[in-house]
């Protein structure tokens, strides 16, 4: 039995079909199906339903792709953790939500790319919710996302934070005095909801706080957001700091508010039995990297301010 026909039979399952294994393998398909059939041959029982049109597996087939996927993770595990970084080929998948796309991820796949030139970064951006799921179903290799969910088959360590503040367009309220959450929610909020998990974290500490938002209206896109928000269609929360340039040429104003916002821990969540030498690495980088002081970050600069990203 060879890690050859290991993965064959792996990527027929997981891309669904021989043709598409075979593109994936860089191989031909009927390279893909002898590598099959040498299996086969070997433990003597087939591992297809050839009566199917589909690639679809027997009983036996079922449990040999779970003992290729658990094989296959290993050798992966163990190529990592004895290959030096720099000659470490291997495809990571990221999963990121919109405001980490808009700061720190440019600043994130520099420093991976000068430490793992070989490593190929696909990222995906998407909702916490949607991100965590396509984690969980394998899809996706390491995500970073708010701290709002708890499950006992994913592992999350606190990479940083990011402070919101209520806002809305200058004139809209009057900003000279502090207002209760409950005088807040009498105004329009445009809040993320729950497809979102910092929507999710602050409708359940407005509910806390006993303060039911007046005709709520769910944004779940943070430009749009901050589209209405500029146009005068209501209150929001978005990050104090990237907002700064914005609030210092007048375009938006800080409400103060009692009791204030809690900040919003981000974490990077992975599968507990993906572990791996690169992912531990790059949640380190992450750690490092991590600032959602401003836009667009990268090369040591940002265009929200023209200079050193902090």
């Amino acid at each position: 039995m060879t890690f050859k026909q290991l993965e064959a039979l792996f990527w027929i399952v997981q891309l669904g079909g021989f043709s598409a294994a075979a593109h994936k393998l860089h191989t031909s398909q009927s390279a893909v199906s002898k590598r099959v059939q040498e299996l086969e041959d070997f433990f003597e029982t087939p591992l297809f339903d050839r009566s199917q049109r589909a690639a679809r597996l027997t009983e036996k087939g079922e449990e040999m792709f779970v003992l290729a996927r658990k094989l296959l993770a290993q050798r992966d595990t163990a190529i990592e953790q004895f290959s030096r970084p720099e000659v470490l080929e291997r495809r990571l998948r990221l999963g990121i939500t919109e405001l980490t796309a808009m700061t720190w991820l440019p600043r994130l796949i520099e420093t991976i790319r000068e430490l793992y030139p070989k490593v190929v970064i696909e990222p995906t951006v998407d909702s916490s919710p949607h991100l965590r799921d396509q984690m969980l179903s394998g899809e996706l290799d390491l995500v970073f996302v708010p701290d709002a969910f708890s499950d006992v088959r994913m592992s999350a360590t606190r990479i940083g934070q990011v402070e919101h503040a209520w806002l809305c367009r200058p004139g809209l309220i009057d900003t000279d005095r502090t207002l209760r959450v409950h005088e807040l929610a009498q105004y329009r909020m445009l809040v993320q909801g729950p497809q979102s998990g910092t929507g999710r974290v602050y409708d359940a500490w407005l509910q806390e706080q006993g303060a039911e938002p007046r005709d709520p209206i769910q944004v779940s896109n943070l430009v749009a957001m901050l589209g209405l928000v500029m146009s005068g269609l209501g209150v929001t929360y978005l990050p104090h700091r990237c907002m700064s340039p914005l609030i210092e040429a007048g375009m938006l104003s800080v409400i103060q508010v009692s009791p204030a916002l809690p900040p919003m821990h981000y974490v990077a969540v992975h599968k507990v039995e993906h572990r791996s030498t690169l992912v531990t690495a790059v949640v380190m980088l992450a750690q490092e990297c991590c600032d959602f002081g401003a836009m667009f970050q990268g090369l040591g600069r940002t265009l929200a301010n023209g200079g050193p990203g902090s």
